[in-house]
């Protein structure tokens, strides 16, 4: 089972302080889409402000209670959780599956313990056998905290490390990610 987490606490800013970034409307959506294409287990919306949580839950509550017959959208945001922290999270998916997760951060920069498309790639077909899930953290605003690289099992390698030019939004970077992870192999 692979789940993945939108992060806007803790996150950098420009200035490389911690803060809480805003959740939008075009991340949940967006990325709950995503998530659905590739089978995704549940998509976790990390925030600790409870305004934003509201806001998260009014929102996809809209659209799972008959704000729109489109049932393909309703199918994406059903995999919509809001929790408050990482650990929320990865307790949510031990109260799911059993099972704590394997936790392995993205970055625009390349980071201490980092892991290669390929070998995660090679992992998750293997974990496709047995009972351990993946839970990959995504940042918002700069990037994830320092604290949160110190926490997870690994980091995956940049999209594209070394470019001068290095700020996907964050939709694109789920994207990426998943279809590098889960999508056809083309090589």
């Amino acid at each position: 089972m692979i789940y993945i987490a939108l992060v806007h606490y803790p996150v950098l800013n420009r200035r490389g302080e911690t803060i809480v970034s805003a959740v939008t409307n075009l991340d949940i959506h967006d990325i709950a889409r995503v998530s659905a294409t590739y089978g995704i287990a549940g998509y976790f919306i990390i925030t600790p402000v409870e305004e934003q949580q509201a806001l998260v839950h009014d929102l996809t509550a809209h659209w799972l209670k008959g704000g729109s017959p489109n049932s393909d959208r309703k199918t994406a945001l059903s995999l919509v959780h809001v929790v408050s922290s990482i650990e929320e999270a990865g307790s949510r998916i031990v109260e799911v599956s059993g099972a704590s997760p394997r936790m392995i951060a993205t970055s625009a920069r390349v980071q201490e313990k980092c892991i290669s498309w390929r070998s995660l790639r090679k992992d998750i077909n293997e974990e496709k056998q047995c009972s351990t899930p993946l839970l990959l953290l995504f940042g918002t605003a700069s990037g994830l905290s320092d604290q949160v690289f110190e926490q997870v099992d690994g980091t995956l390698e940049p999209i594209e490390p070394g470019r001068e030019y290095n700020h996907l939004s964050v939709r694109s970077a789920v994207a990426i990610t998943l279809d590098r992870l889960l999508g056809r192999s083309f090589a």
